[in-house]
Parts: structure tokens; sequence; C-alpha cells
């Protein structure tokens, strides 16, 4: 399944795209009036938060199953073209993110790999597909992508050990981890540089995990303007999904929602002779097999 959420009629919903057509289920109608009991989640992060005493994916199956025999399914459905995208999930604590770990992208811009490099993105930060993000020139002049796959925890856990790690993943996302390279090269940490408004685009779907069964075998490509630039494979991570859970776990508990950006290959502007930074009115597109693309636009003014 692909679950998002999304913006219609200047409400906001969620749902999961409906087989063969741009199109959602959106989930708070079809919950509304044929959920099984008392399972009418509200958001996708409820929906989520619940996946540990029901199981979410089946009685959203049930439920949409329900609404297509009803013989009203398109009373339940809307259009892509009619909504705004919003991020798929708001977790409730920040983005937890790990650089460096392309060996190509940390030599690209001359890190070390040695130790382990996390950070967090800011939960303000988050944007959805097709959203415009602040050119921020106010701030800076280098501006720049990082096109990275992302991990959606489906389920509570502390010290997670690596051979469970994989049980705690519902799912995978795109993400593209926006970063203002000046203000990372003049600070200690990376909080301020990867938090601005709009640095987060995420999208434009949550792919369970049934339906990306070799995620660390998966093409990142990302353009601007259509140019490639990154042309990566999950493949070259340094540590793998299952030990960048285990990493984390040991330090911060996970919760349902939560989303973990997991690096970004070589071709990132700073990385190029002479850099090409993101300027105003670019087209930026992540595409990920098997996720679909993320696309965003930063702002002209």
């Amino acid at each position: 399944m692909k679950f998002l959420s999304f913006r219609h009629n200047e409400q906001t919903s969620y749902g999961v795209k409906v087989k063969r057509e741009e199109a959602a289920w959106d989930l708070k109608k079809v919950f509304a009036d044929f959920a099984e009991g008392d399972f009418h989640p509200k958001t996708l992060l409820n929906g989520l938060q619940q996946n540990q005493i029901l199981d979410f994916q089946e009685q959203v199956r049930k439920a949409v199953v329900a609404a297509e025999d009803s013989g009203r399914a398109e009373e339940y459905k809307v259009a892509f073209t009619d909504i705004e995208f919003l991020p798929p999930v708001t977790p409730t604590n920040n983005v937890i993110a790990f650089g460096r770990n392309y060996q190509d992208h940390a030599s690209e811009l001359n890190h070390e790999v040695q130790r382990l490099y996390v950070f967090t993105k800011a939960a303000s930060s988050l944007t959805g597909d097709n959203s415009v993000i602040p050119n921020h020139k106010d701030i800076t002049d280098q501006l720049d992508y990082e096109g990275e796959l992302g991990i959606v925890i489906g389920k509570s856990g502390e010290k997670i050990p690596k051979a469970l790690a994989l049980d705690y993943v519902y799912g995978y996302t795109i993400i593209n981890d926006i970063t203002d390279r000046k203000a990372q090269n003049e600070q200690d940490q990376a909080f301020l540089s990867k938090s601005l408004t709009g640095g987060c685009p995420v999208g434009p779907y949550i792919v369970t995990k049934d339906e990306l069964p070799t995620p660390e075998d998966v093409n990142i490509v990302t353009k601007v303007n259509n140019e490639i630039r990154q042309d990566g494979n999950t493949g070259e991570m340094i540590l793998k999904i299952d030990e960048l859970i285990e990493e984390i776990s040991k330090y911060v508990a996970l919760h349902p929602g939560d989303i973990i950006a997991t690096g970004t290959p070589a071709g990132v502007g700073a990385g190029m002779t002479p850099p090409k930074f993101l300027q105003p009115g670019d087209e930026v597109k992540v595409t990920i097999d098997n996720i679909g693309t993320l696309t965003n636009f930063i702002s002209e003014k």
C-alpha cells in the first residue's frame, strides 16, 4: 500500500493510493462509514500508533473493500489533481538523520566517515510533494539538495537488536535533506543548517515494507531542472537499515511515525566543480524505485 496525507477542500485528511488510478481513498471518510468497531483514526500517525493494537494495514484493506463494494466507491476517492500533498506523517519527534553514510558523498565533501554522524531536522521543516521551498536568500546563497531513502517506524521500541530491527519498520518514503551549506560549514552542529523552513520535503507516499522487499537495492536519482545530479543506489550505504535502527535505539526510544533519513549518495551541489547550489525557480525531483518521485520548487521570491 502507498499511504499519503493531503488537504482537500480546505480539510486535512489521509488516504491510500487507489490501484491503477491517480487518486486516493479518503480514509477518514472510508473509516467513518465502513470501520470495524470504533477504529476511526483521524490521521495516518493515529493509525500507526494503533497498529500495535490492531493491524492497521488489514483494517484499511477491509474498509476499502467495503467501500468498493458499496456501489458508491467514487464518493470516497479524491483525485491527485484536486489535493495538496502534505508530509505523509508528522512524527512526534524531530526527523532523525544520518550523514556520511555513503562513502562517495563523504569523499566529495572531504568528510571523514570513521565516526557516526547523526543529527535531527526539526519537525517544523517538514513539507510535502509539489510544495514551494523558500529560497532563504536572506541568510544563504548555498542552498543544497540531498535525495535520501526514509524509514518510517511502525512500533515503539528501544535497545532494538539488529536481528529484530526490520520488525519495527512500517514502510519507506523519500526525503530531500535540504541543507544550508554556509551554515553547515560555519557551525559545529547541523541542526540549524538542516532545519530551514521547507528544508525537509517528504513523500509523496509511505510505501509499506511488503511492497519494497529490497530497500537496500533501490536506485536514488535526483534531478535539478531535469539535469541528473545524483544517481546512486541504497546498496552503497555504509550502515544498513538494521544497523541504523539498532544504533539509534541504543540511545533514543523509537515510536510509530518516527522518520529516519538514511544518508545521501554522491552528486550534491556542494561537491561539484564549481559548486552548483539551488537557485530561485529551480525544480528538484528525487526518484526512488517503487516509491515514486518527490518534486519541489525553490521560491522565486
